[in-house]
């Protein structure tokens, strides 16, 4: 009877123990890790697929690769890209319209991130603090903390961090929930965050700072990959805002930005700790490049493999501090690029540059001819124009009326392909195609202008270089790789929409899909769950 009491409380607490130990046990994924890469064309994995030996032949080969990857949304710019990729939602739902639009509360153009009530946290020269208010909905990072029980800032909740070069590419992806977003200031050459998230930033950050990595580059040349080691760009020799800007706009930005993040893998534990969690790592340094030379420049080649260079580098220091058989990889863009104009132009192709002025003054003239003189354009989003409100109220105007004036101005302008009024696009009457919808998936009733006017393809409103913005393929057709456990590793070319990552690895968490996410699940390229029900891959598979 002895021996049966002894087996009967050995049992006992077993059973309460088991639980206590399986709320204990740290997850099979232990670290989301999203890596953007700002203005990487799909075709950029194709066309130098063959001198890729790092990160990016790593992705490509152990990878799910989506070969026609697209943003469904327009505009094709930074912020709506990098606000969909963990949310899932398009722009008129996210809220996130462009880089900035008009506000017409305020009377003032807003960014993305700007916020009046915060302020920048790191350094004086910083031109204005961010936060993530004016997004509307959840990301996976908030989906993720708000499915913990653990207590914010325990050592077992889900911790989140962005950080990237641009503010609003650090800020957007990782939502309102963050524990942090760093990015960097060009004017002091230092990362730094907003009041949004911390009263002060943490030592190992102030650390970093005080190291000046950004001075080293002084007076250097970047050097050419290729065996001919051609001068790409000299940076300037004086330290300051000029060698920072600089710094950006070459491989040595990423450089830094590679660094920063790894000392926050190494300081704040991510992905080693009894918790999933979230970081999204965004590379800017090729946008600044992209804009400059253009997608068949020397320097697009050069930082592109850099590139995979470095992103090799962040895989094997997740792989050192987390494990990467505990880690779900997504690499992707938030938009491609136009070719240059010009060179298009020697290729037989239509393409071609007009101004602002070019787009927007047909329609101010032609408002003035109809209506009387007046300030009839208050401002601009891209190639939406804003429409003087209080104007058209004080004649007591038929605000749909003098929209379709404005309309029809607008698309007598040479090489404008389309436009859609507010009504229009209210009210759903757009063509049902790729374009049309693209377009329509981008407007907010509150925060979107008058007008959308679309250029035809390869038309831009840029003086020199080249930008992206369109709902065209080049701008439109984007990477999206998934790798880790679970990922069945290759091709896939059914069309899909950078949507479909966050409801994706919601559903690989075990968390609510964001809310506003408009994506499917890529059922795919998801390998079923081991029978065991614990998540975990086989041995031989990890």
């Amino acid at each position: 009877m002895k021996h049966l009491f002894a087996l009967l409380a050995t049992l006992l607490l077993a059973a309460f123990a088991l639980p206590q130990a399986q709320r204990t046990a740290s997850p099979d994924i232990r670290l989301v890790l999203l890596i953007a890469v700002d203005q990487f064309r799909y075709d950029y994995l194709t066309r130098f697929r063959g001198e890729y030996s790092s990160g990016l032949a790593r992705l490509l080969t152990a990878g799910a690769v989506f070969t026609n990857a697209n943003l469904e949304h327009y505009p094709t710019v930074t912020a709506p890209g990098h606000a969909t990729m963990l949310s899932g939602a398009t722009l008129s739902v996210s809220g996130i319209i462009g880089n900035d639009w008009f506000d017409r509360e305020s009377g003032a153009t807003v960014t993305s991130v700007s916020d009046p009530t915060v302020s920048t946290v790191g350094s004086t020269t910083a031109a204005a603090a961010g936060s993530p208010r004016r997004l509307l909905v959840s990301t996976i990072g908030d989906e993720l903390k708000m499915s913990s029980h653990q207590p914010t800032g325990s050592a077992s909740a889900p911790a989140v961090f962005g950080v990237s070069l641009k503010d609003r590419s650090a800020i957007l992806p990782v939502g309102r929930g963050a524990n942090a977003a760093y990015w960097w200031d060009t004017k002091s050459g230092r990362f730094v965050t907003s009041t949004y998230y911390v009263p002060a930033l943490p030592g190992w950050v102030q650390t970093f700072n005080d190291r000046r990595t950004a001075d080293a580059h002084a007076g250097q040349s970047w050097f050419s990959l290729a065996p001919s080691s051609l001068a790409l760009k000299k940076l300037p020799v004086e330290r300051g805002p000029v060698l920072y800007e600089a710094v950006y706009g070459s491989p040595f930005g990423n450089d830094e930005l590679l660094a920063f993040a790894t000392e926050l893998l190494r300081h704040e534990s991510v992905g080693a700790r009894n918790a999933t969690d979230v970081l999204s790592v965004s590379f800017s340094s090729n946008d600044s490049v992209g804009h400059t030379f253009g997608p068949d420049s020397q320097q697009v080649r050069d930082i592109a493999l850099r590139t995979d260079r470095t992103i090799g580098q962040l895989l094997a220091e997740v792989d050192r501090l987390v494990g990467l058989s505990h880690v779900i990889v997504a690499l992707t863009a938030d938009h491609g690029v136009a070719p240059l104009p010009e060179t298009l132009q020697r290729q037989g192709l239509p393409a071609g540059r007009m101004t602002t002025k070019d787009l927007f003054d047909p329609i101010q003239h032609a408002l003035a001819a109809r209506y009387g003189e007046g300030k009839w354009l208050m401002a601009g989003a891209g190639s939406s124009p804003y429409l003087n409100d209080d104007l058209i109220g004080a004649l007591r105007l038929d605000p749909a009326e003098v929209r379709r004036v404005a309309a029809a101005a607008a698309v007598k302008v040479p090489h404008v392909a389309r436009v859609y009024t507010r009504d229009q696009l209210l009210t759903g009457q757009v063509p049902d195609d790729r374009i049309g919808r693209r377009v329509l998936r981008g407007f907010n009733a509150r925060r979107s202008g008058d007008l959308e006017i679309i250029l035809e393809p390869y038309w831009m409103r840029q003086a020199e270089g080249t930008t992206h913005g369109t709902p065209y393929n080049y701008d439109a057709h984007i990477p999206l790789v998934l790798m880790g456990p679970r990922i069945r590793a290759g091709e896939y070319s059914a069309d899909v929409a950078l949507n479909d990552l966050a409801p994706t690895l919601a559903t690989l968490l075990g968390v609510e899909i964001p809310a506003g996410s408009v994506g499917r699940v890529l059922t795919e390229a998801i390998l079923p769950r081991p029978a065991n029900g614990a998540g975990r891959l086989p041995r031989k598979a990890e």
